[in-house]
């Protein structure tokens, strides 16, 4: 009876070894979840994001979209890193294309890389909810749904890409998308027409959609420009003064072409530099020089200016006014200037009249008298 009770724990106890030594083999049987990522993105044609799946560290457990860029598309960014920019295109959740297409334009997605954000927007089609383009982060969808198994999801993207902006997502601060240095000539080429876009999205959902509309009349005017500064009125400031409309009706008027003029280029301007627009002959003046401290802020064409770099990217700044600008001659401004300005026995200079003499339309006076600046 003994032997039987003896016999008996044996076999048990070698059933359960075996059973533990089956289960504690049986992980190492099973693929990585890394494994299976690259062979999916492998198999799909997407040969470098294969290889940084590994140091990506994405989990097949967790449903996943993943906006994969094509082998090319990686080529115009270099520098990049490879395993944070499949973090930076991968987010949490099922988004298949037709559901991207129900999204609201200038959706912002977090993704799997910390504090960083991928804008969803997409083309507005008269015909068809089917013919629906969309864009992540300016690159357009080509091969939407390449791969649902009901946990992961890919789409394939092809253009110019680049790492994420450290305030991607940030809607009130509206910054720039992080580009390479060295673009490659083609992406030189087209790198204005994306900054376009860029900046109107920013400014349409910032409160500044009249602007943005006016730069979609003006794109194949602006998009042959190499850069931009902008000088911008939100939407409040053009329907509550009667001088709003004048402000889209003028907004070449309001450009400095060829040039990206940041804060701290425009406070270093001296007073009386003049700054071209797309209107040709029509110049704008720096009436007061920046660097004075809130009692006398900049103004150019004795406008103040609001708010620096409001919207910026590696092609556009807007800064933002209170008020339009008027038309200023700056040939009689300078001559007023002289005028002004006298010199006494001892050589000191001292102002001998005020500054809004002459050179200024009407307007400015109008404006002084109601406050707008």
């Amino acid at each position: 009876m003994a032997s039987a009770a003896t016999l008996f724990f044996i076999l048990l106890s070698s059933v359960f070894i075996s059973t533990t030594s089956i289960a504690a083999l049986a992980p190492s049987l099973q693929p990585s979840p890394h494994s299976l990522f690259a062979t999916i993105l492998s198999n799909l044609g997407f040969q470098d994001l294969s290889s940084a799946t590994a140091d990506a560290n994405l989990s097949i457990a967790t449903p996943t979209t993943i906006f994969a860029t094509t082998d090319s598309s990686l080529l115009t960014c270099p520098s990049c890193s490879i395993p944070l920019l499949l973090q930076e295109h991968s987010l949490p959740g099922l988004y298949p294309l037709h559901f991207l297409r129900t999204l609201a334009f200038g959706t912002k997605i977090e993704t799997f890389a910390p504090n960083r954000c991928l804008t969803i927007t997409s083309t507005h089609s008269a015909t068809s909810f089917a013919t629906k383009k969309v864009f992540i982060n300016g690159v357009e969808i080509t091969k939407p749904d390449l791969f649902n198994n009901g946990l992961l999801i890919i789409h394939g993207l092809q253009g110019f890409i680049s790492h994420l902006s450290p305030l991607s997502c940030r809607v009130e601060r509206m910054t720039s998308l992080s580009y390479p240095r060295n673009l490659p000539p083609i992406a030189a080429f087209v790198m204005m027409r994306l900054m376009l876009k860029d900046a109107m999205m920013r400014l349409r959902i910032s409160g500044y959609s009249v602007l943005a509309l006016a730069m979609r009349v003006k794109y194949p005017e602006l998009s042959d420009l190499k850069s931009m500064t902008l000088f911008a009125l939100d939407d409040s400031s053009i329907f509550a003064g009667g001088s709003g409309h004048s402000y889209v009706a003028d907004l070449g008027f309001h450009v400095v072409p060829n040039r990206l003029l940041m804060a701290a280029d425009l406070v270093s301007l001296p007073k009386g530099t003049e700054l071209p627009t797309m209107e040709k002959g029509q110049n704008l003046v720096i009436t007061t020089a920046g660097g004075s401290g809130r009692l006398a802020p900049m103004r150019i064409n004795y406008m103040k200016i609001k708010n620096f770099d409001m919207v910026h990217n590696k092609k556009i700044v807007v800064h933002v006014l209170s008020m339009p600008f008027p038309r200023l001659n700056p040939t009689a401004f300078a001559r007023t200037e002289k005028s002004r300005l006298g010199v006494s026995e001892n050589g000191v200079v001292f102002d001998m009249i005020p500054p809004l003499s002459a050179g200024i339309s009407s307007t400015v006076d109008d404006i002084n008298n109601h406050g707008g600046l």
